[in-house]
């Protein structure tokens, strides 16, 4: 178990969407892999809980990721105050199902849609665009960026939206373009693609019970995934093992999709 003077020293990773679920697993799978992580998400007092139990040293940055300034400006405490940032996880994600249901598209609102692209599309491309800038000001040695898709970008949809979908699939265009600019700088970034995992954004979109249970008999192996699997995924992509992975989508969904 790293020491808190050890940690001081560790290289840091940002996780955004950190106050729960998957971000939260990232959170401890990466602690675990030897970062000191700068926890980020909108829900202050549920990130407070996290960053507890990832124990001292580590920091909770309650930041809206859609907000530039905020942004911004956090990365420039992080680099100033904590040091340059290795690693940088953009896992904040947001399904927005109003009244409960999917919204078609003739009834989706462009408040629905805006909100869905703002935190699933432009959250990552504001954290991983500072995160360049200060990466081309201070080079470090192994960078690496992970982004979010999903396989409801993938399939077209399911216990999903048209915003959610579409927001994603930009995630997953955009990753490979970052790839290609932060190359040079020895910085990859690729994308998880997350199938049916059990957290409360999956739990939302189930209307009877036993919906769980039927949608796994769908899945070659016979479950539904759970936080570990997609964190495990992260761990990967992060370490010296992926390090000449870039603008690649690893699908973490048990063969629901095989490409």
């Amino acid at each position: 178990m790293n020491t808190s003077a050890t940690l001081l020293q560790a290289p840091i990773a940002v996780v955004t969407g950190a106050a729960r679920g998957i971000g939260a697993g990232v959170c401890a799978v990466l602690r675990d892999a030897g970062y000191r992580i700068v926890a980020v998400d909108v829900d202050a007092l549920r990130l407070a809980g996290v960053v507890a139990d990832l124990g001292q040293a580590h920091v909770a940055r309650p930041v809206d990721v859609t907000n530039e300034g905020a942004v911004s400006a956090l990365f420039e405490e992080i680099e100033r105050d904590l040091g340059p940032v290795s690693v940088l996880v953009c896992a904040a994600g947001l399904l927005l199902l109003p009244g409960g249901q999917r919204p078609l598209i003739q009834d989706m609102t462009l408040e629905t849609w805006e909100r869905s692209h703002a935190v699933n599309n432009t959250g990552a491309f504001l954290c991983s665009r500072e995160y360049l800038r200060h990466r081309i000001a201070k080079p470090v040695a192994s960078g690496r960026v992970v982004f979010f898709g999903s396989v409801a970008a993938q399939l077209g949809g399911y216990r999903s939206s048209a915003a959610y979908i579409a927001a994603k699939a930009a995630v997953m265009g955009y990753a490979k373009a970052f790839a290609r600019e932060a190359a040079p700088l020895g910085i990859t970034a690729n994308v998880v693609a997350p199938g049916l995992i059990d957290t409360e954004m999956l739990r939302s979109t189930v209307t009877s019970s036993g919906a769980l249970e039927a949608a796994a008999q769908a899945i070659p192996l016979g479950r539904i995934g759970q936080v570990p699997d997609v964190a495990a995924a992260v761990a990967y992509l992060v370490s010296p093992s992926a390090a000449y992975l870039t603008g690649v989508v690893i699908d973490v969904n048990g063969g629901y999709r095989m490409p």
